[in-house]
């Protein structure tokens, strides 16, 4: 059999810490300002927490593992990665679609992600000029419409985002995506502590509480489930390439199963506590359900910092919290491809980030017009790109690579987990994956399941 050949990789992390921030950062995203908290809310409070944190340890951390595993074997781009293992493994490269189908994932989530993040930047931006100051909820609510139908003002903050985003990568690994993540995630964690600190002494932290944790079993159906494990998989950020690509810069001595470990435990707690540093304020100052979902940033939340004491600093401080969790994830998306262009083409880095930069921007652009467009790049990624990533991921680690070869790119695992990693990737994430596939697609062409709305 001949040789790959191809460049082997396009950097490594300078320290672990710099690869956590990084890894940390991808994963949580605006998703875990809205859809967390109220999704278990809405499915009985600490019934659904502990249903998701068994989603998470079977199915989420064992696709993250097989990423970052995957990555870090062959030190090249989603694409290439997984081609080489196929190759190492004596297994056909067709394999490597699942590659492109994650990457394709990615790029479509970044083209109206980075549209969403325009809105959270712009948001930034009138909180800290004062805006929204005496602003009452209905107008609040009016103003936010306006700007969403003024598509030159969001496609000018779209394309600010993009340029912070395509600059950052631009650097590279370690002088541009460690160096910032690094300094960024550290603030988010102090500047989300201290929003819950507030919201505590403004806000009523008493009814949040009991809407997060407290145990309503009557919530609890085959939709709880479902939601948990639909949470667990794209809260965790895996069947995007991105875990792929990040674990290609990884040294051999990381131990994979450990910072598995720490990046699904930080991204579960962030999800918790932005609950609990929101749902106090919507509580107290809005007569909006926790269930809005986008509502909530750009409708309610500004309502609530407008009525309360220094809510203009309150207001400026969670948009820019907002915003930095848009960043580090838009890199994570942005880096997936340009680490491919950098494998493919002789553009380099810079040039291959520019070029694709470019293209997110376009296809962004179209987003920002047509909101039809908009759900669909929504859809099309969320629905099937996402989890065929990841369920292609599983089969391929699973099945197709030897467990010899899976165990030397595991060699920190015990026995007693990698046999928990191998049977898992085997039987419950398939299962569980072609699950999440099924129902989203029965969602979307209005097929009614069986399991479903019970």
């Amino acid at each position: 059999m001949a040789s790959m050949g191809g460049p082997s990789a396009h950097g490594t992390w300078g320290t672990r810490f710099g690869f956590l921030m990084a890894a940390i950062g991808s994963s949580v995203g605006l998703g875990n300002f809205w859809r967390f908290p109220y999704t278990a809310g809405e499915n009985g409070g600490a019934a659904f927490v502990f249903i998701y944190l068994l989603c998470v340890a079977f199915i989420g951390l064992p696709i993250l593992i097989a990423e970052l595993s995957v990555g870090r074997h062959a030190k090249r781009s989603a694409v290439g990665s997984v081609r080489k293992m196929a190759f190492d493994a004596g297994a056909p490269q067709g394999w490597a679609i699942a590659g492109w189908v994650a990457m394709a994932g990615a790029t479509m989530i970044l083209c109206f992600y980075s549209v969403v993040a325009g809105w959270v930047s712009a948001y930034v931006f009138k909180m800290f000029t004062g805006a929204f100051v005496g602003v009452e909820g209905a107008e609040v609510a009016s103003r936010f419409n306006d700007h969403v139908s003024n598509t030159g003002a969001v496609i000018g903050w779209h394309s600010v985002f993009m340029l912070v985003t395509l600059a950052v990568v631009s650097f590279g690994v370690t002088k541009g995506i460690e160096r910032v993540v690094s300094v960024l995630m550290p603030i988010f964690f102090l500047m989300l502590l201290g929003l819950v600190i507030y919201a505590g002494v403004a806000g009523d932290m008493a009814a949040a509480a009991t809407y997060l944790f407290a145990i309503d079993l009557s919530e609890v159906t085959a939709d709880t489930v479902l939601a948990a494990l639909g949470q667990a998989f794209f809260s965790i950020g895996v069947g995007g390439a991105i875990m792929i690509t990040y674990g290609s810069y990884l040294p051999q001595s990381d131990n994979l199963p450990q910072s598995a470990g720490i990046i699904v435990g930080a991204d579960t707690m962030i999800a918790i506590v932005a609950g609990l540093a929101i749902f106090p304020f919507v509580f107290a100052f809005t007569a909006l359900e926790p269930d809005a979902g986008p509502a909530l940033f750009f409708q309610a939340l500004p309502a609530a910092f407008a009525q309360m004491p220094g809510g203009q600093t309150v207001g400026t401080a969670f948009f820019a919290l907002a915003f930095i969790a848009a960043l580090t994830s838009s890199i994570s998306l942005l880096q997936v491809i340009v680490a491919f262009g950098e494998e493919h083409t002789d553009f380099g880095r810079v040039g291959s980030a520019v070029f694709f930069t470019a293209i997110v921007w376009l296809v962004g652009v179209g987003a920002a017009y047509s909101g039809d467009f908009f759900n669909f790049l929504d859809l099309i990624s969320g629905r099937i790109l996402l989890p065929l990533g990841g369920l292609t991921i599983a089969l391929f680690t699973g099945w197709v690579v030897s467990k010899a070869l899976m165990q030397k790119e595991l060699p920190h695992a015990s026995p007693a987990v990698f046999a928990y990693w191998r049977f898992a990737i085997r039987y419950p994430v398939p299962i569980a994956v072609a699950l999440i596939i099924v129902t989203g697609l029965a969602a979307t062409f209005g097929v009614e399941l069986p399991l479903v709305g019970g």
